[in-house]
C-alpha cells in the first residue's frame, strides 16, 4: 500500500508529531496504549475490527533509518492471540510544500497470519485503507493550526 497525504503543518511540526507517543496514540485508530521504550522504539496496544473479527494486538514498534526531519522506516510486529499476528513496515518521507504544509509519502508492506489471514486479502486491504484514512484525519485534526481553534473568551 502506498499513498501521499498533505498535512496542515510545517515539516518540523509533522516530524515532531510523528515522534510524539501521545500524538500517535490519539492519531492511530484503536490505539489504547503507546509507550516509548527507547529513543527509537515503542510498545503499543491496538484494537481493530477486520470484518467480523475484533482483534487486540500487543505490538513492538521500531524506528529505523531515521533521517530527521525528512522521514524514517517504521517497523512493527503485533500478536493478536488466537486471531493471529501482523508484522510489517512503512517507509515515511516528508517534504515541505509551503511553510504551512507538508507532504507525507508512505509505502507500507504487511504480512499477516492466523485466523485473520483467512478473511482474505481484499477485506484486509480495504480495512487497512480505512484505518489509514482515519489516521490521517485524526493527525490533521491534531496538527490543525491554532487559528482554527475558537478564540478564548474575553473577560468583561
Amino acid at each position: 500500500m502506498q499513498d501521499e497525504q498533505t498535512l496542515p503543518a510545517a515539516q518540523e511540526a509533522v516530524w515532531k508529531a510523528l515522534n510524539d507517543p501521545e500524538v500517535l496514540r490519539q492519531a492511530v485508530p484503536g490505539c489504547t496504549e503507546l509507550t516509548r521504550t527507547a529513543e527509537d522504539s515503542f510498545d503499543a496496544t491496538v484494537e481493530i475490527k477486520i470484518g467480523p473479527m475484533k482483534v487486540r494486538f500487543k505490538a513492538k514498534v521500531n524506528l529505523l533509518e531515521i533521517n530527521a526531519p525528512s522521514g524514517y522506516v517504521i517497523s512493527g510486529e503485533g500478536i493478536g492471540g488466537v486471531a493471529g499476528f501482523a508484522k510489517g513496515s512503512a517507509r515515511i518521507d516528508l517534504s515541505s510544500d509551503t511553510p504551512a504544509e507538508t507532504t507525507m509519502r508512505y509505502e507500507a508492506d504487511m504480512q499477516i497470519g492466523g485466523k485473520i489471514a483467512q478473511l482474505g486479502a481484499r477485506l484486509i486491504d480495504t480495512t487497512a485503507r480505512k484505518y489509514a484514512e482515519q489516521f490521517f484525519a485524526n493527525l490533521r485534526a491534531l496538527l490543525a493550526p491554532a487559528a482554527d481553534a475558537p478564540a478564548p473568551a474575553t473577560q468583561a
